[in-house]
């Protein structure tokens, strides 16, 4: 089993489109896919028409009086399931706090989807946090959306100077274009700069593109209604370079 967060310290980059249109591609392959909405918004709870709420709240799953499978809703695709969104991660830091080791409880939690899941995906909410400590433990890596501006290539090096100061092991980071409009001059000399970095950055690029944005109107991954555009393509490119980063096997095998 393989996990991967969906993550910026910033907001507004399309982290939840992401994380939902390659969950809903893995799923499609054949991977026996979970997704975890822990962004207090629900948003990709709202994508899978799944009522943002769990029985008990985090409490208990925290506590371990009520297993975190018991939260897990089936979502109208094959192989994808989703543990949804619930009002209670706005409070999240303060519960974990309570428990002896704060930083490894998501850790603990996701372990036992082993050999029930090929690959486990977070949906995460921006910001540097001790629930987003508790990711960094969780997950082989951090994909990363990065929009060609200045403050939003800022926060990546933000994260990359966390990181690498930290007092643990932090995951891989792939990051990635998104949200690019080529009629934007500040865009195309952003990624060009970047790109000059060889390796940086995964070489897929998701445009912004008003198809993706219907994804809020219709309530599905882009790939189940968007058949043959360029958004779609971007974006099953993405799930190849990060299925290959990861190293993801077989389905049902990893």
């Amino acid at each position: 089993m393989k996990a991967l967060a969906s993550y910026n310290i910033k907001g507004g980059v399309g982290k939840t489109t992401c994380i939902v249109n390659l969950a809903y591609l893995a799923a499609r392959e054949g991977y026996r896919t979970l997704l975890w909405d822990l962004d207090p918004q629900g948003a990709a709870s709202f994508y899978f028409r799944v009522q943002p709420r769990i029985k008990g709240g985090l409490k208990d799953i925290l506590a371990r009086t009520r297993p975190l499978q018991s939260a897990i809703k089936a979502t109208d695709y094959p192989r994808l399931d989703l543990i949804p969104a619930d009002p209670s991660l706005r409070y999240l830091d303060t519960k974990l706090i309570k428990h002896e080791k704060p930083v490894r409880q998501f850790r603990k939690l996701i372990k036992p989807f082993a050999g029930q899941y090929d690959l486990v995906l977070l949906d995460c909410a921006p910001g540097i946090s001790l629930a987003a400590e508790n990711i960094f433990l969780a997950v082989d890596a951090l994909l990363v959306p990065v929009i060609p501006t200045t403050l939003s290539v800022r926060t990546l090096q933000q994260l990359e100077k966390y990181l690498k100061h930290a007092e643990f092991e932090g995951p891989a980071i792939l990051p990635f274009i998104s949200m690019l409009d080529h009629r934007k001059r500040l865009h195309r000399e952003t990624i060009q700069m970047l790109f000059n970095d060889e390796g940086r950055f995964l070489r897929t690029i998701i445009p912004s593109a008003s198809q993706i944005e219907l994804m809020g109107v219709r309530r599905a991954p882009l790939g189940s209604y968007g058949v043959d555009s360029t958004a779609v393509k971007s974006f099953e490119n993405l799930w190849e370079e990060v299925r290959d980063a990861l190293g993801i096997g077989t389905p049902g095998i990893t």
